[in-house]
């Protein structure tokens, strides 16, 4: 089983790419709705959260963890790979560095994300470790997240937005652009219009499931325990009528969410 958790929804992306990438896989999410966004909480309870988060989801039987948020990959993933030295674990973040940094021309990137995604720097740290010589311009977009779970993405005032957030960048002639949130993608054909057309989007959600399919193709052992018939899982800490609509909305079929709660 692979099991994903996120703040809330916005994960539900990842989960997306990873069925269409990994369809004979089972998959067991948590949703931690309740406390969500993870992106105004200090660094402790950030870590605090993911840890609960990950330890639910291996109680549930999971083999390989996905952290499907990247302010917990930014603020938690260490401690988690310390805290569960078995456990394959697989961030958002990684994988997003990797392929900007091979689709740039111009070593100009950009980068979109929470404000404590943005304020880690967890970007630059780990796109300089990679190579030198990028210059990255970041951005902080706090309104993109409600306005994608309030479902306002084709409203007026949501581009007016992302050409507010979005001006600056395109001002620093970037050639690609991380969504460093998992809520971005579904804000993808607004983003690609007032950040130009010839800036390459990168979606984490992508990257890191070509990660998981390239990892399991080398480990044959953990991809014969991960495959079987058995249902996938959804699980949230806080269930609304909204909720329910976005999560069939999102994934594009219906499931039948769970409560936990901690």
């Amino acid at each position: 089983m692979i099991g994903i958790f996120d703040s809330g929804v916005g994960g539900l992306t990842v989960v997306r790419e990873i069925l269409k990438q990994l369809p004979d896989y089972q998959i067991t999410y948590f949703g931690d709705t309740a406390r969500a966004p993870y992106g105004n909480k200090s660094r402790d309870t950030i870590i605090q959260y993911a840890m609960q988060d990950t330890q639910f989801l291996l109680n549930q039987g999971a083999k390989i963890i996905v952290i499907g948020c990247n302010t917990a990959s930014a603020i938690a993933a260490d401690a988690l790979k310390k805290k569960f030295p078995t456990i394959p674990f697989f961030d958002v973040i990684t994988p997003a560095v990797s392929a900007s940094i091979k689709v740039s021309k111009n070593k100009r990137l950009g980068v979109i994300g929470t404000r404590a995604t943005i304020d880690s720097g967890i970007y630059e740290k780990k796109i300089k470790e990679k190579h030198q010589g990028f210059q990255i311009f970041s951005k902080a977009c706090p309104l993109f997240v409600p306005l994608v779970e309030e479902n306002w993405i084709k409203q007026p005032f949501t581009k007016v937005v992302a050409r507010k957030y979005l001006y600056t960048l395109r001002l620093k002639q970037i050639d690609s652009l991380i969504l460093g949130c998992t809520h971005y993608p579904l804000l993808r054909d607004i983003i690609q219009n007032k950040i130009g057309k010839k800036v390459i989007l990168i979606d984490p959600a992508e990257h890191v499931a070509m990660d998981i399919k390239r990892f399991l193709s080398e480990h044959s052992d953990l991809e014969e325990s991960l495959s079987n018939s058995q249902q996938h899982q959804f699980y949230f800490s806080d269930i609304t009528p909204h909720l329910i609509d976005l999560i069939h909305k999102w994934l594009g079929q219906k499931i039948n969410p769970r409560l936990h709660s901690f």
